[in-house]
């Protein structure tokens, strides 16, 4: 495996981060700014992004766009349709399609139809009203309707599918624990106390520096992962999938509670981006939730 990004894949991560560093949410006021959702969705619609597997993108391509939405906290739908794209191919119609866990259309903002694999066969569903979630960020919805058949999925693309979703969601969760430690070291760099900044302090800075190499170990694993979707044999690629989503989950939720205790008094309030990061690792970690017993190698 070469680590190393290409130079396409480069241009892919740089385009997603300022597409999230433009139009993200910048505060947690902006959430409720209707005019700024709606040049993110433009912008995100014209890029093509969320038809990424049906125009060839690899597992690592996916996992560098969805890495970037969840360090800019992009609050419009990236998860559930490119997850969709990959299930169905090229669309033909103008309906927005994402997919369904459990009978809830996740990710489902705008969505008009939901798929669904049960027991190796495609159905498909209608998108009904939204449900109450901890994510600020994303949207999830009712399906209505009996779900009609499309078609059979053999062992291996069920396989394939169920690897690419554990890596996204590990990848969106690798990018809100790189958001959530930026937002708390910019903190510690102009938060004073006793005339000096509290990043200047070995309390803050050691669990700065924790956090850290926590996310430097949740890259290497993700990247492994996302890899392996499309370069390794399915039951291979599925278990290097779970080991990385067992680690960056555990990982992005320590780092975006480290995040709120560097923040002190004010990382507890409404008006903190912290607990937003903090919602979206939660609920990235439910998505697709992978447990220690799946996999038979023990993580502390």
């Amino acid at each position: 495996m070469d680590v190393r990004l290409t130079s396409e894949q480069r241009q892919l991560r740089d385009a997603a981060a300022k597409l999230a560093d433009d139009l993200g949410p910048g505060s947690v006021l902006d959430l409720d700014d209707a005019a700024r959702v709606t040049r993110l969705e433009k912008a995100v619609d014209q890029t093509g992004w969320r038809a990424l597997r049906s125009d060839g993108a690899s597992g690592v391509e996916v996992a560098i766009v969805a890495e970037e939405f969840g360090r800019g906290l992009v609050d419009v739908p990236f998860l559930g349709p490119v997850l969709a794209d990959d299930l169905r191919g090229p669309a033909d119609d103008d309906q927005r399609w994402t997919v369904a866990v459990a009978a809830r259309a996740i990710d489902a903002q705008g969505a008009d139809r939901a798929l669904v694999i049960d027991d190796g066969r495609l159905l498909v569903g209608g998108v009904g009203a939204e449900l109450p979630g901890a994510d600020l960020t994303r949207v999830d919805a009712e399906l209505i309707g009996r779900p009609d058949f499309l078609g059979e999925l053999s062992a291996d693309q069920v396989t394939q599918w169920q690897a690419l979703a554990l890596v996204a969601t590990t990848a969106d969760l690798v990018g809100v624990a790189r958001g959530a430690q930026s937002l708390a070291v910019d903190y510690a760099k102009v938060r004073t106390q006793y005339g000096n900044t509290i990043g200047s302090y070995q309390a803050v800075a050691h669990l700065l520096a924790e956090s850290q190499a926590l996310i430097e170990g949740s890259i290497s694993v993700a990247r492994h992962a996302a890899w392996s979707v499309d370069e390794l044999p399915h039951a291979e690629s599925m278990r290097a999938a779970r080991i990385a989503k067992l680690y960056c989950a555990r990982a992005a939720r320590t780092v975006c509670e480290t995040a709120i205790q560097v923040h002190g008094g004010i990382g507890n309030t409404w008006e903190c981006l912290a607990h937003v990061y903090l919602r979206r690792a939660l609920t990235s970690t439910e998505l697709f939730p992978v447990s220690l017993e799946e996999i038979d190698l023990g993580l502390s």
